[in-house]
């Protein structure tokens, strides 16, 4: 008996020692074999429901997907729907622990297995997940089933509180399940997952420290939350192993065996300097994967892989610092739907990387996700290309109290938590408005909590005078700081339709013609491409005059809104918001051609680039403006080889040659820097008659894989003899799709924006469409016809996707290269400094003089002014030293719609006199160059307002104190006031 009970004892510890040694994590692609109903149903939780009627779909897939860019975001479908699943699970399970990942629902959600209720999720942002184990049948067949409700005016059950974010204004409703579900099966001794919510857990966190950009060198650390739900202690070690983007070992290192007591969780740490690193950087997706390891006897029993990138940050005296390089940051305020037609978001990751890369193509550098967190796909996508990213977490137009600012606390700390290794993520953003001192400290703490290390500042929208925000700026406005950097969480507004050229070209759509928005004219929002790209470039140069170098307080920026046309609320004449500077399709207006000139550098202009904006097909009795964006302090015009003179330059980058005779052939302009040296040529030439068609076809680099997911887009354009595309074609095309693929088509304008639409126009010459695979494999062939045109066709067979009982081994994004397009961050100064600021020491004033220094402090919300009387209204200012002033930087307040009549003397010399320029923002008064200690300012008449930019819609309710007199009580009232 004794010797049988030895042997049960031994036989006991070699099956928990196989167990252990069998038990490596398992990841599975849980996307397959999903059914949907729309509408609600009784029992549809229920194991035994009768779902064979249901249709079968493969997500990402949001039930109203048919309604993308078809309809005004109000008008979004909000309903009850029902997703249901089979599956079983693989052999290897039993006994493991079993996982559920859903990177995101629209928007409340019930979920249940095997009939049993297994948890609620509300907030329809964010990642959760669920521990499956209790509830899963090993040996046979599981159904999960999830009833959402994607209602406008959802409500928190537990509290009535409605989700701030939830709004029909800017978060289109993609209701359902839109983003990708996994399922992890692991061990009983786990690294757990970052998915906070449900789990309560945090996952890995991976970061480096003591970073040495220039020797290329960091201490690399990794810390793992572990949990042991064994009823046994157990004795863990931890081992880390890192290995660059081409599988090659860069590094390995671990920590000592730690005991871990049954039912605990804990935190393993190692860390170690490694060398030899490429830093991620902007245009520069360098990744590494890192493998945490948990090993019990030398037996690897849980292995977690985490791909990641590397990166300095600093922000301070106004300025961004990434890998001790300055950066002003250029890019879009992009609505984090990312929306595409007849798909809305749900598309693969390789259309992640198209439109997110398109950013790095044309030279900028980071997106401002608006209101809500960003889905995964996005997140790793511009990892991948090298975009920074403003991560929100979930919000509107203000800061709230009570319930509804504990739901914004949980969200931003969910959403730390889950992508705190995203190296991309630069700025956590707590409010699309200002939030209170509090707020902003709360946010602050939850950084402090979960992500200490990631080199990441926490802000919000303007945040003008709370020192402990980390970074802000307004919308619309230009901030300047030499404290926390400011940058623009948006500006310009105006919108324009592809389709529309110039004035001059067909359909001939006169610029700014189009319906009032809320009675008011709206020719803003109504351009065509050419005034767009105008008004851009405009917009820009508000930001560039700014940057740093030009002085101590500085601008870091701005995010103009949006990149990619929207299916969000909208003031022109479409449906939908066409503000992007490419269309739904990501096909290219002239205001992307225009940033792309002005954005090639880190700060100060790197590379020189000019382009013409429009084209060059007309009719012989047209004469135009010929608009140029170039980088050269000069451009020269030839038609034909016939010089037609140089441009007038106007906000440095924008050369004008006004009345242009059309002549058919060719257009060139040719930049040159001050000292008249060639520095690039651009040109244009007539295209010939429409004569064939021409399809170009698009998938990720592998091909389309036939899971029922993946998408291929095909480019058409109307192209002459020589394949040039015709800029003025707008025939009807007419497509025929054969094969394993479903169409969800292109957008135009017409009926429905020719949602789904089988025949559809091209605009400007060219349009794209898009096809999804089906689930089993094929060739594919798409045709396309066009009235007197040749017709053209393009085939492919999808790829075989292997999915057994329900799951999958294939994960799309998983091979997707990075972006290395820009190199690594070079190691020179990003500007030369191009003025010199002469500090103020103090001020004498009319009137009020005890606050004449709010009027050139640090905080843009302070100001000084006098008592309306004209011979108060006058400020002098001691400089801290003599010194050759030829420049003046001014912010007066109401500086939209106010302009005042001024007088300025350097001592009691006259050195300027006029009527100040409206702005939205800082003005620049040049000088004679003048040597002197003292400035006076001095208003030698009263002021005159009137808006000049009153197509600039805001959202908030007049205010007092508010220094845009726009906004302001009594902002309309004029006086001898100086302010």
């Amino acid at each position: 008996m004794r010797q049988q009970n030895m042997l049960r004892i031994l036989f006991s510890l070699f099956l928990f020692s196989t167990m252990l040694n069998a038990n490596n994590r398992e990841k599975y692609n849980f996307n397959s074999q999903w059914l949907l109903h729309v509408g609600d149903v009784a029992d549809a939780g229920t194991k035994n429901y009768a779902d064979n009627g249901w249709e079968k779909i493969t997500l990402p897939r949001a039930f109203n997907e048919d309604e993308a860019f078809k309809v005004d975001i109000k008008e979004m479908t909000d309903t009850i729907s029902w997703y249901r699943k089979h599956f079983k699970l693989p052999k290897t399970a039993k006994g493991k622990k079993v996982f559920i990942e859903f990177e995101g629902v629209r928007q409340g959600a019930d979920f249940y297995l095997n009939g049993n209720h297994i948890g609620l999720h509300e907030n329809g942002v964010m990642a959760f997940g669920f521990d499956l184990t209790p509830y899963i049948n090993y040996n046979g067949e599981n159904v999960i089933a999830v009833r959402i409700d994607n209602n406008w005016k959802y409500k928190e059950r537990a509290t009535g509180a409605e989700f701030q974010w939830n709004n029909n204004n800017f978060n289109s409703n993609y209701g359902g399940i839109p983003k990708n579900v996994w399922l992890h099966i692991t061990d009983k001794l786990y690294q757990t997952l970052p998915l906070y919510s449900n789990l309560q857990t945090t996952g890995v966190y991976i970061y480096a420290s003591d970073i040495r950009v220039g020797s290329r060198q960091a201490v690399i650390n990794a810390e793992s939350e572990v949990r042991n739900e064994y009823n046994k202690t157990l004795s863990a070690g931890y081992e880390v192993e890192l290995f660059d983007r081409d599988g090659k070992p860069a590094g390995s290192f671990k920590s000592e065996p730690v005991t871990i007591n049954p039912n605990e969780t804990i935190t393993l740490k190692a860390s170690a300097e490694i060398e030899n690193l490429h830093f991620w950087s902007w245009g520069y997706g360098y990744l590494y994967d890192v493998r945490t390891k948990l090993l019990v006897d030398n037996r690897v029993v849980d292995e977690v892989s985490t791909k990641t990138g590397f990166r300095k940050t600093r922000f301070g005296e106004g300025k961004i610092w990434l890998n001790d390089r300055v950066l002003q940051m250029k890019g879009y305020a992009q609505r984090t739907s990312n929306e595409w037609p007849g798909v809305g978001l749900s598309v693969p990751p390789w259309m992640s990387d198209y439109s997110n890369g398109m950013l790095i193509d044309h030279n900028a550098n980071f997106f401002r996700w608006m209101h809500v967190t960003p889905w995964k796909q996005d997140v790793e996508s511009c990892d991948r290309v090298g975009v920074m990213q403003v991560m929100p977490a979930g919000d509107a137009e203000k800061d709230v109290e009570g319930r509804r600012w504990e739901q914004r606390k949980e969200l931003m700390r969910d959403a730390i938590i889950y992508f705190k290794n995203n190296p991309s993520i630069l700025f956590y953003e707590s409010g699309n408005e200002s939030i209170s001192r509090e707020h902003m400290l709360e946010m602050i703490a939850i950084r402090n909590q979960y992500d200490p290390n990631g080199g990441r500042a926490v802000g919000s929208r303007e945040m003008l005078d709370i020192r402990e925000a980390e970074y802000g700026g307004e919308m619309l406005y230009i901030n300047k700081s030499e404290h926390h950097p400011m940058f623009a969480t948006e500006y310009c507004r105006d919108e324009g339709l592809r389709k529309y050229w110039d004035e001059y070209s067909y359909p001939f759509h006169k610029e700014g013609a189009g319906p009032l928005y809320k009675d008011q004219d709206a020719s803003a929002y109504n351009h065509n491409q050419d005034m767009l790209a105008v008004e851009l470039i405009r917009r820009w140069y508000d930001y560039w005059r700014e940057r740093p170098g030009t002085g101590n307080r500085v601008s870091s920026g701005g995010a103009k809104i949006i990149f990619s046309d929207s299916q969000t609320h909208y003031r022109g004449e479409e449906n939908y918001r066409r503000s992007g500077v490419v269309d739904p399709l990501r096909i290219p207006k002239d205001g992307y051609f225009a940033h792309q000139v002005m954005w090639d550098g880190w700060v100060d202009v790197e590379k020189d680039h000019t382009y013409i904006i429009g084209h060059w097909n007309y009719t012989p009795d047209v004469v135009k403006p010929v608009y140029v964006v170039s980088t050269g302090e000069k451009v020269e015009l030839f038609v034909n080889g016939k010089s037609k003179g140089f441009g007038k330059q106007d906000y440095r980058f924008l050369f004008t040659f006004d009345s242009i005779q059309w002549e058919k052939g060719v257009v060139e302009t040719v930049g040159y820097d001050e000292n008249d040296k060639e520095l690039n040529r651009y040109s244009l030439h007539t295209v010939g008659e429409p004569k064939r068609l021409k399809l170009t076809l698009m998938h990720s680099p592998d091909g389309l894989h036939a899971d029922g997911a993946d998408l291929a887009m095909v480019q058409v354009e109307v192209v002459d003899e020589n394949g040039d595309r015709c800029p003025l074609a707008n025939h009807m095309i007419k497509f025929d799709l054969q094969g394993a693929a479903e169409w969800r088509g292109g957008i135009a304008q017409g009926p429905d924006n020719y949602a789904l639409a089988k025949e559809l126009p091209v605009e400007c010459g060219i349009s794209r469409v898009l096809i999804r695979s089906r689930t089993e494999s094929g060739k594919i062939t798409l045709k396309a016809e066009a009235d007197g045109l040749t017709s053209d066709e393009v085939s492919l067979t999808s790829i075989p996707v292997e999915v057994k009982d329900g799951l999958s081994a294939f994960f799309p994004g998983e091979k997707l290269p990075g972006k290395l397009d820009r190199g690594e961050t070079p190691l020179t100064p990003s500007y030369q400094d191009s003025k010199v600021n002469v500090r103020i020491k103090s001020a004498t004033a009319g009137t009020n003089a005890g606050e004449a220094a709010y009027s050139y402090d640090d905080n843009e919300l302070s100001e000084w002014k006098n008592d309306g009387r004209l011979n108060t209204a006058w400020i002098t200012y001691q400089l801290e030293r003599y010194a050759e002033i030829d420049d003046i930087c001014i912010k007066l307040t109401g500086w939209r719609r106010r302009s005042y009549p001024l007088e300025i003397f350097a001592g009691k010399e006259l050195i300027w006199s006029g009527e100040t320029d409206m702005s939205l923002g800082y003005i620049h008064l040049p000088v004679k160059p003048v040597r002197t200690n003292e400035i006076t300012i001095r208003l030698k008449g009263a002021t005159f307002d009137s808006d000049a930019f009153g197509q600039i819609t805001e959202v908030v309710a007049p205010t007092a104190g508010e220094l845009d007199l726009f906004k302001s009580e009594g902002g309309d009232r004029t006086n001898n006031e100086l302010r």
